[in-house]
């Protein structure tokens, strides 16, 4: 008889597993035959989940009950060794947004980091489109791979450059570009010239102070317009039977996500007398309205 259940919906060696106890602690572990889960519950063999149902119950040797089911990528980008800091999921999930980062695109990426954003975009250009990331710091590389690839095991599409971005782009006709770097003003001429008509450029910062930097490099090349920035604040709540009421914490102030959309240079001035906007044009009379030509 045919087994009910596919081979999707059960554990195999290698595999990453999420253990929620009843508290909704949770413990990340990579599935190998003969290792042992240890913790204050007790151990758990991973042969006991190899094979088995996800989504099941297990029970460790002190009789504590554990949920086990595969991790999300939030859930992973939460737990996985870390080395630079992360860009935590609700951040993640607005930047594949926000950026419109879809199937086939060429994305280039700023600050590898931990790997957390480079997965989702990753996952989020599917295995025909391309992402290239740039990174100054060769060290923090190699754990960065092992973080992308405990989730997406196949990276043929990632390329990594050793070089610093503020020196230039090299590639053309980009899709998006996706900065994690402090100062991103510094690339905005090489991301004019990189990007496609219509392509957006994102930028994740900490502060505000360099948003607004950002803003102004922004506004003044010619070529970027719709600039917009956004912050969010995740505030999680809890639902039972005798009450609703929010977490005693939430996920506040992370980052704010500044994107532009690469166009034309706006044009000002008069028909006749038409001029970029941020250049200067010597042909117009002191005192004449440059606001008359088209906007």
């Amino acid at each position: 008889m045919k087994h009910l259940t596919s081979n999707k919906n059960r554990f195999r060696e290698g595999d990453l597993a999420l253990l929620v106890d009843r508290k909704r602690r949770r413990y990340l572990l990579t599935l190998a035959a003969g290792q042992v889960f240890h913790s204050h519950l007790g151990r758990l063999d991973h042969n006991g989940l190899i094979d088995h149902t996800v989504g099941g119950w297990y029970r460790t040797d002190r009789g504590h009950v554990l949920l086990a089911v595969r991790p999300t990528l939030a859930d992973f980008v939460l737990e996985m060794p870390r080395g630079p800091q992360i860009i935590y999921p609700k951040d993640l999930g607005n930047i594949t947004t926000l950026a419109d980062i879809f199937p086939d695109a060429t994305v280039v990426e700023a600050g590898i980091g931990s790997g957390s954003l480079t997965a989702a975009l990753l996952r989020a250009v599917g295995a025909s489109g391309r992402v290239i990331t740039y990174e100054i710091d060769a060290s923090v590389v190699a754990r960065a791979r092992r973080n992308i690839q405990s989730i997406l095991p196949d990276v043929s599409n990632l390329t990594v450059t050793i070089g610093d971005i503020y020196q230039g782009i090299a590639e053309r006709e980009v899709d998006r570009i996706v900065l994690d770097v402090p100062e991103p003003w510094q690339v905005v001429a090489t991301a004019g010239n990189a990007l496609v008509m219509g392509g957006i450029l994102l930028s994740f910062l900490p502060t505000i102070l360099q948003v607004h930097r950002l803003v102004m490099e922004l506004n003044q090349d010619s070529r970027f317009q719709l600039i917009e920035t956004v912050e969010t604040l995740l505030r999680p709540w809890q639902v039972t039977e005798r009450s609703v009421r929010p977490v005693h914490r939430m996920v506040a102030h992370s980052g704010f996500l500044t994107t532009a959309v690469r166009c034309e240079p706006r044009v000002i001035g008069t028909p006749s007398k038409p001029i970029v906007a941020g250049t200067q044009d010597s042909t117009l009379e002191p005192g004449e309205p440059a606001s008359q030509g088209v906007q």
